[in-house]
């Protein structure tokens, strides 16, 4: 709509306006226009208009029931990025005059005024919060958020979309209401509908029990394991990919509705409402492994190696054996301390201490 707010306000005023802090109605006196500052009663149309006009809570009034999308997920989400239900018109249009920024998983929006009653959004990786808008690839369309999203800094594909290894280095610098909510849905689908559903107590929450009774075909596997062992191997599953630093999502899932995980579920804005296709799919594999015999191997390993082998593991488990410095040999996950440790230890057939895995 690019009706003027105060025309606007007056033709809704017979229906009455009850919103943010702004209340109007008409009377047989006349019209009432009362804010948190100031109520005036008794007023005619051109008195009105003369309140109206000066009034930030008139634009703020038409931008949400004229400008920002209607329905409800979107609405509510733009509404919890302005803090519009914590703060005053007053507060937020001050706040919005410098831009509001708020995290959303590795998004960072920055929320400014566009004109007196409109919104601008700003959209960028929270990495590239203090980086300078030349430094970053602006983008327009908000579906290239899907290509963004695709490929972490390194090139390797992110199977996973609220895995915490979203690429950097882009910007998306003048989004419109509409357009923010399509690119952060774009970034993180169904996130902001599973989180407004949360606040309206709505949430519907598949539990691994019930998701893994629909496994069919090659997934099928993993129905087998039972109620009782069956609940720890779960939690192993939950502690390996439901950890903040793979997933962003916090999950509301657990093994059934009456039986929760030992393992927490994070502290993600967005929640995760059921096991994900990558969950289950880990877990397939896993439910073939646990169903091998344990066999019992000797080694001898010096004290030192042992704790090494746990560093490497670690490193590997946490995603940090990349980072770690070739100089730095004091790391027991370094690359060339790892190569001493396998050239001590493994033999050419590549056995560790020279013993073979029994079949």
């Amino acid at each position: 709509m690019n009706e003027d707010p105060v025309d606007a306000l007056v033709a809704t005023a017979p229906d009455g306006i009850d919103f943010d802090g702004l209340r109007v109605e008409v009377g047989e006196d006349g019209y009432t226009f009362e804010t948190p500052a100031e109520a005036t009663s008794g007023l005619d149309e051109a008195a009105l208009r003369e309140s109206a006009a000066a009034d930030p809570h008139v634009g703020n009034w038409y931008f949400w029931h004229a400008v920002a999308p209607q329905t409800d997920a979107r609405w509510a989400f733009l509404r919890w990025l302005e803090g519009a239900e914590e703060h005053t018109v007053p507060a937020r249009y001050d706040a919005l005059a410098d831009g509001l920024a708020t995290e959303w998983g590795q998004l960072q929006v920055t929320v400014s005024l566009d004109g007196d009653y409109g919104r601008t959004y700003d959209l960028r990786h929270v990495d590239d919060a203090a980086t300078p808008a030349d430094g970053l690839t602006a983008h327009e369309d908000p579906l290239d958020a899907r290509e963004i999203a695709k490929h972490d800094d390194d090139g390797d594909y992110r199977p996973l979309k609220t895995a915490p290894s979203l690429q950097t280095g882009w910007q998306f610098p003048d989004l419109d209401p509409a357009d923010v909510v399509e690119a952060v849905h774009a970034f993180y689908p169904a996130t902001v509908q599973n989180w407004h559903r949360e606040r309206e107590g709505e949430l519907d929450v598949d539990h691994w029990h019930e998701t893994v009774e629909r496994q069919t075909g090659i997934y099928g596997v993993v129905r087998t394991w039972d109620r009782g062992e069956g609940y720890e191997h779960v939690n192993w599953v939950a502690e390996a990919c439901c950890d903040d630093s793979q997933c962003l999502k916090r999950r509301e899932w657990d093994y059934d509705e009456e039986t929760e995980l030992d393992v927490d579920g994070g502290d993600g804005e967005f929640p995760c409402r059921e096991p994900c296709s990558l969950v289950v799919a880990a877990a397939r594999q896993w439910t073939k492994l646990e169903g091998e015999q344990a066999q019992t191997y000797e080694f001898e390993l010096t004290p030192s190696e042992k704790e090494q082998v746990e560093e490497i593991i670690d490193a590997v488990a946490d995603g940090r054996a990349g980072d770690i410095r070739e100089a730095d040999v004091y790391d027991g996950a370094n690359r060339y301390r790892t190569r001493f440790l396998r050239a001590k230890l493994f033999d050419d057939d590549g056995n560790l201490a020279g013993v073979e895995t029994d079949d």
